[in-house]
């Protein structure tokens, strides 16, 4: 059977790969003089394998609740792809495509294990796949149980940056690369919120509760930009610690963007449609920040 590319991109969520990309290519040109690009290659395959896994086993558990059938319109960065609710795709395929995903990413792992001569690669691999599934999928369902925010601060931040970190200078673990993680994981954390507000209604139907769900709707902004504050905080951090450039605090002139973003949720948190642009505006305030501190390492 064949599927379009269309549909397919749209299942396995692609402009979301930025979110793990950026921190492990981030975390592998930290350790300066030790860039092993075979080593590269195979990480960054296991990386995004796991993402994309990660992705597909969220529309399949998320459609198993219910959670996703509460709204059937498609907005594109909150709700799920909806393929399952349009027919497109079954749940088995999305739990098809996200083992294979999953196997990939075993693969290449397996591989960095053979080349590094280390276990210890094998050992973080089941780490980040057991919680990048636990996640979404039962038995811990960690997002239906206001975990989830924690999962993914550790996996987009910490787990990738001192992932690519180590596998590079064979470092583990390291305050350099755990700190300099900490802007990644709390900007990723940003955007799973972001995404969280104006689902709140509908998880809470299908008995998921994140975050959002702590206050109500038009009080939800606040956390937001709590995470948001805290992302610029570490980067400064980090430059008076001496770990990054000073070139990275240009990053901090994005804090308008955040701040735009911030005042739709406040504005309009029942606004599915506008809420569409405080989702964008946050994955692009993500992609920017990442950029500047990858330049700043290169520069």
């Amino acid at each position: 059977m064949k599927f379009p590319a269309r549909d397919l991109m749209r299942a396995l969520r692609l402009p979301f790969i930025t979110a793990s990309a950026l921190p492990f290519i981030f975390g592998s040109l930290i350790g300066r003089g030790h860039f092993k690009m075979t080593v590269f290659l195979f990480g960054l395959t296991s990386a995004l394998s796991a993402h994309l896994s990660a992705n597909l086993i969220n529309d399949f558990a998320d459609s198993v609740s219910g959670a996703d059938w509460q709204d059937r319109d498609f907005y594109g960065f909150f709700g799920g792809s909806k393929l399952i609710q349009e027919g497109v795709f079954s749940k088995k395929f999305y739990f098809i495509l996200a083992a294979s995903f999953g196997l990939l990413s075993f693969f290449a792992a397996l591989a960095l294990a053979v080349i590094l001569k280390s276990a210890f690669v094998l050992f973080i691999f089941a780490a980040i796949i057991i919680l990048s599934w636990a996640y979404s999928a039962k038995p811990l369902q960690l997002s239906y149980h206001r975990l989830g925010e924690i999962a993914i601060f550790i996996l987009f931040g910490p787990a990738l940056v001192m992932g690519g970190y180590f596998l590079q200078t064979n470092i583990f673990p390291d305050i350099k690369s755990f700190m300099l993680s900490l802007p990644f994981g709390f900007l990723t954390t940003a955007i799973l919120y972001a995404n969280e507000i104006p689902d709140l209604q509908d998880d809470v139907k299908a008995g998921k509760f994140t975050w959002a769900s702590v206050t109500s709707a038009k009080k939800a902004y606040l956390a937001y930009c709590v995470l948001i504050a805290f992302a610029f905080l570490s980067v400064i951090l980090n430059v008076g610690c001496r770990f990054i450039d000073p070139a990275a605090l240009i990053s901090l002139l994005l804090i308008f963007i955040a701040a735009k973003a911030a005042a739709i949720l406040k504005n309009y948190p029942d606004d599915k449609k506008r809420l569409v642009i405080s989702s964008q505006l946050t994955i692009a305030v993500h992609l920017l920040v990442s950029l500047i501190l990858i330049g700043s390492v290169i520069v």
